[in-house]
């Protein structure tokens, strides 16, 4: 039994920092998006386009680009606005 419950919390873990790694994407309207990606240091932009090319399988348009650094030991926060093609 605890076995069993280590081996939950480990996976349940893993999962939950998986997510902490990842890009979202909120619907604006039909085809705009606002994707929120996660603290990277330096500011990369991958986990963005990622996303963006998941929500646009057809291709975008970069609308606007923010990027904010909350904390330098955590990165940079990069915000875009996007429109499918």
């Amino acid at each position: 039994m605890r076995r069993l419950c280590l081996v939950a919390i480990l996976l349940l873990l893993g999962a939950g920092l998986a997510a902490c790694t990842e890009a979202f994407g909120v619907r604006v309207d039909e085809r705009t998006f606002n994707i929120e990606g996660p603290p990277v240091p330096g500011g990369a932009d991958a986990p963005n386009r990622r996303m963006a090319e998941r929500l646009c399988p057809k291709g975008y348009r970069v609308i606007e680009k923010t990027e904010h650094k909350v904390d330098p030991a955590i990165g940079i926060t990069t915000y875009w606005t996007i429109r499918c093609l």
